[in-house]
């Protein structure tokens, strides 16, 4: 009874839509920050390096390098404070959290970025790496056997 009650309670503080972004995208945190009585956007960019909870408990990790020095900030997903979350790029990743970025400089920070492609993919683009060659010389000899 009661955690269908905390189900409704947060429910009504969550943000309708939140853009979809996974560890290893490179984002724009759009923040709003209050200065007196005035209110202004600051982006942060950088790599999302964790997620972690749920629901309106959710949180991410955002890592950026500034003057030489890493700079991390934690923001709440369906926070007010944030404005917007915009993906930049997308990265390959295999891990759930990349906390070894901390230990690296420079270039050794670089993520190989994930391709998205929305063409028509051939059926010798879908057989297994070994067979890929042989794949894609058979399917052209059948192209022009029936010309």
């Amino acid at each position: 009874m009661s955690q269908k009650i905390m189900e409704l309670v947060e429910k009504s503080s969550m943000k309708p839509a939140v853009p979809h972004f996974e560890i290893g995208d490179t984002v724009n945190v759009h923040c709003r920050i209050v200065e007196g009585d005035k209110e202004r956007i600051q982006l942060f960019t950088g790599v999302v390096i964790a997620r972690s909870g749920s629901g309106t408990r959710e949180m991410f990790t955002v890592r950026r390098i500034v003057q030489g020095e890493g700079v991390e900030r934690k923001f709440p997903v369906h926070s007010p404070r944030v404005a917007n979350i915009e993906v930049i790029r997308s990265a390959e990743v295999r891990r759930a959290k990349l906390y070894f970025l901390r230990d690296r400089v420079g270039k050794a920070t670089r993520l190989v970025e994930r391709r998205v492609d929305n063409r028509k993919v051939e059926t010798a683009d879908k057989a297994p790496k070994k067979l890929r060659g042989r794949a894609k010389a058979k399917a052209k000899k059948a192209a022009e056997a029936a010309k």
